[in-house]
């Protein structure tokens, strides 16, 4: 019974349905038939028109999202526990030929206004300085909370008014949108975001993330880096497939639905004396000692170790109710 990430979980039916479909000859790397049909069915789905490139993992989608907006000699404005300074080994400096992450801080991962200004504030405006161009969050959070449209507006404001560029990093977007009841522009370009990496792959997919400008003049740079960064698939037709697919239907919402719920049950079991903090997503950060953190993995559970006391636990679409009731009452026994 395995908690320790999405990233884990099987691709869902659909994905497996259009991989199928798309197992035949077409034109190689995105001139193939699905490829051509990204910026209309993403135009669609944001209410304006939009560039997307897919990427197979989330790491080149922020990287070369990050990589459009931020030159060489600047600096990128992201939590202290981001997922591009923690968890991409150095890609977005790579990425950017060299591009400074400034860190700032907040609450469970999640940048305010009044965070994000006392750190661009300490910066001087001189050459010996690195420049602040871009400011990037992660909706939701490496700590599962969610951003609504209001506090992501908020953060696109204070980024224009700075002068910088505004980026994403959604690779649980599907995640939030389901949290907050937004739509994919409310939470993206009307919050004055300039580009999103999309997740689909902990949702369901099978290494396939979407990089989506809203400024579609950036797609023609991107296209080289993309090709330059080793990420042009010459069968990226089944990227594409597997994309389209959730979106039909609304599968993708499905996914995230399901996912979130069962979160939302694991934490009415564990109660705030054990949450960390407040579950927003298809994330838990419980409190829990490494001898109670040993008997939940005695009863089969799987999960990793936080910090000390702490434990993380993360559902997936496809996280078996039944599995969720023995993990909550397990919790409710330590």
């Amino acid at each position: 019974m395995r908690f320790f990430s999405d990233n884990a979980a099987p691709a869902c039916p659909e994905v497996m349905a259009a991989l199928h479909a798309a197992n035949r000859l077409d034109t190689a790397y995105d001139g193939d038939e699905w490829s051509r049909r990204l910026d209309g069915t993403f135009s669609e789905l944001f209410g304006t028109d939009v560039a997307a490139l897919w990427v197979a993992t989330g790491t080149a989608a922020n990287a070369l999202a990050l990589a459009a907006l931020c030159p060489p000699h600047g600096s990128i404005v992201c939590h202290r526990d981001a997922h591009i300074q923690n968890d991409e080994c150095g890609a977005p400096e790579f990425y950017t030929h060299g591009a400074k992450l400034l860190l700032a801080e907040g609450i469970g991962a999640k940048l305010t206004p009044e965070t994000v200004t006392a750190l661009l504030d300490s910066v001087r405006n001189d050459v010996h300085q690195t420049q602040p161009h871009t400011l990037s969050i992660t909706n939701a959070t490496e700590y599962g909370l969610v951003y609504s449209a209001d506090e992501t507006s908020a953060l696109g404001a204070l980024a224009r008014a700075r002068g910088l560029n505004f980026h994403i990093d959604g690779a649980r977007f599907a995640n939030a949108m389901v949290r907050t009841g937004a739509s994919p522009a409310d939470l993206s370009w009307k919050a004055g975001a300039d580009a999103l990496s999309f997740g689909f792959t902990k949702n369901g997919g099978m290494s396939a993330d979407m990089l989506i400008f809203f400024k579609p003049e950036l797609k023609a740079a991107a296209l080289y880096r993309r090709k330059r960064a080793g990420h042009l698939l010459s069968k990226g037709r089944f990227l594409a497939a597997q994309v389209l697919a959730m979106l039909d239907d609304d599968v993708w919402l499905r996914n995230a639905r399901a996912a979130n719920a069962a979160a939302a049950r694991l934490a009415e079991a564990a109660g705030p004396e054990r949450l960390l903090l407040p579950v927003e997503a298809n994330e838990l950060f419980i409190r829990a000692t490494p001898a109670e953190a040993q008997r939940l993995r005695a009863q089969g559970f799987d999960f990793y170790d936080w910090g000390p006391g702490e434990a993380r636990l993360v559902t997936s679409w496809d996280t078996d109710p039944a599995a969720i009731d023995e993990l909550a009452a397990a919790i409710r026994a330590l």
